[in-house]
């Protein structure tokens, strides 16, 4: 027990030593809580006024964006061709855009605003403020013109056009075929040296059955009178360098007409394991059987 008292028996200058230490971490302890601190260093002048004008310019763009909606410059417009981005500039809600869309998917057209607002089904006070900047052909909005306008139309025989030659900015006069659409239907033309049947739209893709038929109303492959290769004499390399083969599919087509003694049909093609059976009738638009 004595040597344990021992412990705290200081000198003099020990015990002062030890209130000292003890006020020191008192004195940082005050400080540390009630110190001026920051936790940002503070700028130079300079600095912070240009902080200022890049916090004002953001600002003013927020709001600016905000407002871009109400700000559109309006100008007139068919209203049987809004687009989403057109549609959602002038405040319609995305199902009132897709019933305009729906109704001329069916080829039927608005002409007069309140068949516009029956379709999209609009309100009233959207109606009121965009219906001014309509603008119609002149013989939809009358009548006896629109009749007699159609029955021209349907007695004169429509002249289609080169599908090998028509542009995207053509192609995009077709209901269904956008901008990506008509670009795709272009480098696919281009990738397979031209258009040789209508067959191969189908390899376009996002092109639906109902947006081909309208797209052959108004176009034509023409100039496909092109040389046919015999299937039981082409060699590998001029195979493989065909649309729909590839230098794999082409050894395999080789293989099998060997092991066969030639090919009688292409129906025969389908024995073929991995062969694409979808595409012989693009096939035969440069193949033939001798």
């Amino acid at each position: 027990m004595k040597d344990f008292r021992s412990h705290f028996v200081f000198s003099r200058s020990q015990q002062n030593g030890i209130f000292l230490l003890v006020l020191i971490i008192v004195v940082l302890q005050l400080i540390y809580f009630f110190g001026p601190f920051s936790s940002e260093a503070a700028l130079p002048p300079e600095e912070e006024e240009e902080l200022l004008e890049l916090q004002r310019e953001i600002d003013s763009l927020k709001a600016l964006a905000a407002t871009e909606k109400d700000s559109v410059k309006m100008t007139p417009f068919n209203p049987n061709f809004i687009s989403d981005y057109k549609g959602y500039l002038l405040g319609m809600s995305p199902e009132e855009i897709d019933r305009l869309h729906a109704h001329r998917e069916k080829e039927l057209w608005v002409n007069s605003a309140e068949d516009f607002q029956q379709v999209t089904q609009v309100s009233d006070s959207l109606l009121r403020k965009i219906a001014p900047y309509f603008k119609f052909p002149e013989w939809r909005q009358k009548p006896s013109e629109a009749k007699s306008f159609k029955k021209n139309i349907s007695e004169a025989p429509l002249k289609k056009q080169d599908l090998n030659e028509a542009t995207s900015e053509d192609l995009q006069q077709i209901t269904g075929i956008g901008e990506k659409l008509s670009a795709r239907i272009v480098k696919y033309r281009e990738s397979i040296g031209g258009y040789r049947g209508e067959v191969q739209l189908q390899d376009v893709y996002g092109l639906s059955p109902e947006v081909i038929q309208r797209l052959l109303q108004r176009f034509e492959a023409r100039n496909v009178n092109h040389p046919k290769q015999d299937l039981n004499s082409i060699d590998i390399i001029a195979l493989s360098k065909l649309p729909y083969f590839n230098y794999e599919l082409a050894r395999k087509v080789v293989s099998y007409r060997q092991s066969q003694n030639g090919i009688k049909s292409f129906e025969e093609l389908g024995n073929i394991p991995g062969f694409p059976v979808e595409k012989i009738k693009g096939i035969q638009l440069y193949l033939a059987i001798d």
